[in-house]
């Protein structure tokens, strides 16, 4: 599976809900669950700075992927970006095939 990096940024309207912010992480997290079975989670991160959250993860493939930000778009993030990650000595070797 391929590695892959989603940074959102909440709405202002979630943003204004940040007690609540532990809840809605759960409901998130239980329908990327159900729609994503295959999504294996690496790390999850708050950010400080132009996105709000940072999560690293696993997935078969691009529809899976795109699965993943669409929920986060549907549960309040405001912008949602994935980026793929090859990890480093992955990334070497690709450079030797050059």
């Amino acid at each position: 599976m391929a590695t892959y990096l989603l940074l959102t940024k909440l709405s202002p309207e979630i943003s204004k809900k940040i007690k609540q912010r532990a809840g809605i992480g759960k409901q998130w997290m239980k329908m990327v669950k159900e729609k994503c079975p295959k999504v294996k989670f690496i790390g999850h991160y708050a950010l400080l700075g132009p996105y709000d959250f940072l999560d690293i993860y696993e997935a078969p493939n691009e529809e899976v992927v795109a699965k993943v930000s669409m929920i986060s778009r549907a549960l309040g993030a405001e912008q949602a970006e994935t980026w793929p990650a090859i990890p480093y000595k992955k990334f070497l070797k690709v450079v030797e095939e050059i």
